[in-house]
């Protein structure tokens, strides 16, 4: 299957990645930075980026949120609270009531 010309991007880095959105996120540059552990590792590049945006940074920060408020951030969706949900209660925490 050939690619479209206009698909092909080169990130800051150097790296070429064909994506027909408009999104500037290099997938090789989010599949690098991707933490190995902690509880932003279980989520996809754009939950992650979405807490990262809002400064959570840690499970504590994340606790004082609702389940509501996350949701509200672009690029979290249903499908991650679950996950953050686990996250928190490995920790004996829970999202903000």
């Amino acid at each position: 299957m050939a690619r479209d010309e206009k698909d092909l991007k080169v990130c800051k880095q150097g790296h070429r990645y064909s994506k027909k959105s408009d999104c500037p996120a290099c997938p090789i540059c989010e599949k690098e930075r991707k933490p190995e552990r902690e509880f932003l590792s279980r989520l996809s590049a754009p939950a992650r980026r979405a807490l990262e945006n809002n400064e959570i940074y840690s499970l504590e920060i994340l606790a004082a949120y609702t389940e509501k408020e996350l949701l509200q951030f672009h690029g979290l969706g249903p499908s991650s609270i679950p996950k953050l949900q686990t996250a928190l209660k490995e920790q004996g925490m829970s999202f903000r009531i």
